[in-house]
């Protein structure tokens, strides 16, 4: 792997080498205090596209990626307090509970952080299967987030099997500021989303996206699978600045954010 941004300083920095964990960790660690104020939750995305812009082939992100980027989506989840995902991804992937990673247990340790995240289901329908593995066998209970129009039978459900439901606001799926206000007041301020588009989407359009985190696979897939980023179309692009560039084997692993100091 070799650093293309911030332009490396000298030859050392521009090697092209493997990089341990705790380095790839340094280089996406998430903004401190003051420029992340206290009690604020900061949402970074994760996401993988082809060279032709799909998110998925046969609706799966996995035909996509590679040992480079599948270490840094290891990475990206053992620096967050919470991960957040849409049902229909949790049912495509098969998403299982996040596992503690013992490279990462000394550095969550020290920040008083459990040994691993919790998963976050956002979910309009409720339609769930409580028993399964991500509801049953958490390191850290997993959490289901709805909006206040969530089907009666779905609530009834997730309170049966023991599992958290939290209302962020009006509408099925409730309103994105309000989940990361409601995920924030329960210690989750570092959040990372790994969509799918969908969610990724009404994240975007309402302002919630603080950071994306975008490999470039260097694979075509065609077909018509959907961006990383799909539904309600932005009013105005939003602009994001470029914080990094990684390559290895031809993938390119870029992480664009907020500029400091915009809301």
């Amino acid at each position: 792997m070799r650093r293309l941004f911030p332009v490396p300083e000298g030859p050392a920095d521009a090697a092209d080498r493997e990089w341990g964990l705790l380095e790839l960790a340094d280089a996406y660690a998430y903004p401190e205090h003051p420029e992340l104020p206290a009690g604020t939750a900061w949402l970074r995305a994760n996401m993988v596209s082809s060279l032709d812009g799909a998110a998925h082939h046969k609706g799966r992100s996995q035909p996509l990626s590679g040992p480079a980027d599948m270490r840094i989506f290891g990475v990206l989840r053992a620096l967050a307090d919470a991960i957040v995902v849409g049902a229909e991804t949790v049912r495509v992937e098969g998403y299982r509970p996040a596992r503690a990673r013992k490279a990462f247990a000394g550095l969550r340790a020290a920040a008083g952080r459990p040994p691993a995240p919790a998963i976050v289901v956002v979910s309009l329908s409720m339609q769930l299967d409580f028993t399964l593995p991500l509801f049953t066998e958490p390191l850290v209970p997993t959490l289901v987030v709805t909006g206040a129009g969530a089907p009666a039978e779905g609530l009834a459900a997730a309170r049966a099997a023991g599992v958290e439901v939290v209302v962020a606001g009006e509408g099925g799926g409730g309103d994105p500021l309000r989940l990361k206000a409601e995920l924030a007041a329960r210690g989750h301020t570092r959040l990372l989303t790994e969509g799918g588009p969908r969610l990724l989407g009404q994240f975007a359009v309402a302002g919630a996206l603080d950071e994306m985190c975008l490999t470039l696979s260097p694979r075509i897939a065609g077909g018509a699978a959907s961006r990383v980023v799909s539904g309600a179309e932005l009013p105005v692009p939003e602009e994001l600045e470029l914080a990094g560039l990684l390559e290895e084997e031809g993938f390119l692993f870029g992480r664009y954010r907020r500029p400091p100091g915009r809301s």
